[in-house]
């Protein structure tokens, strides 16, 4: 696998990243919690873990090939965010209900951060549409080298921007609750726009 696959598998990668949904509202409400941002992160990255292994495994490759099995994975992931963003926009998180909502334990923060980016229909649309644009079966490397470099390499960009996007949520919106809310409510109402758009795409296309 070359420099300039990797290049262009991270500009992708990263924009996706950078684009808020249901991971980003976790990490802010984490990080609107004490002590919360490190198990919520944790919790997300171990969800994207369980993807990379599956698609080192070749699994990724077997469930791309069955338009079916894609399609009910990616409503599923869909209708997930939907509603997600409904309850942030019901709720917009305080510092209040960000402790109701995340849990008691460093564990349950953990558990319910994995069970976000498992069905993040961003990652049906990274593991699934475009790792294998971008692993190369008749390069030097084997298959699976070169799906678990790209699934390290996302789970390292996912791991720094929502430890970021925690840590600055604490500093900043901590002490601006009206901020708070602002901030949950445009994160709400995008994954709602998001898995509304993947809902149609799949069901009308």
């Amino acid at each position: 696998m070359d420099t300039t696959t990797v290049a262009a598998f991270l500009a992708v990668d990263l924009l996706l990243v950078f684009t808020p949904g249901a991971d980003w509202a976790y990490a802010i409400s984490a990080g609107l919690r004490e002590r919360s941002v490190l198990p919520a992160v944790a919790g997300l990255i171990a969800g994207y873990a369980g993807y990379t292994l599956l698609a080192v495994a070749g699994l990724v490759v077997i469930v791309a090939s069955s338009a079916a099995l894609l399609t009910a994975l990616t409503i599923a992931g869909a209708a997930y965010l939907m509603w997600l963003g409904l309850n942030v926009l019901r709720q917009p998180t305080t510092l209040t209900a960000s402790a109701q909502t995340m849990g008691s334990s460093r564990w349950q923060i953990a558990l319910k951060g994995a069970g976000i980016s498992s069905l993040n229909p961003k990652a049906l649309l990274l593991y699934f549409s475009l790792f294998p644009q971008f692993i190369d079966s008749a390069a030097g490397w084997p298959v699976a080298a070169q799906t678990g470099l790209l699934g390290t390499l996302h789970m390292t960009a996912c791991a720094l921007v929502y430890l970021a996007v925690g840590v600055l949520a604490r500093t900043v919106l901590r002490t601006r609750p009206s901020a708070a809310r602002a901030v949950t409510r445009v994160s709400g109402a995008m994954m709602i726009v998001i898995g509304g758009f993947l809902l149609t795409e799949r069901l009308v296309g």
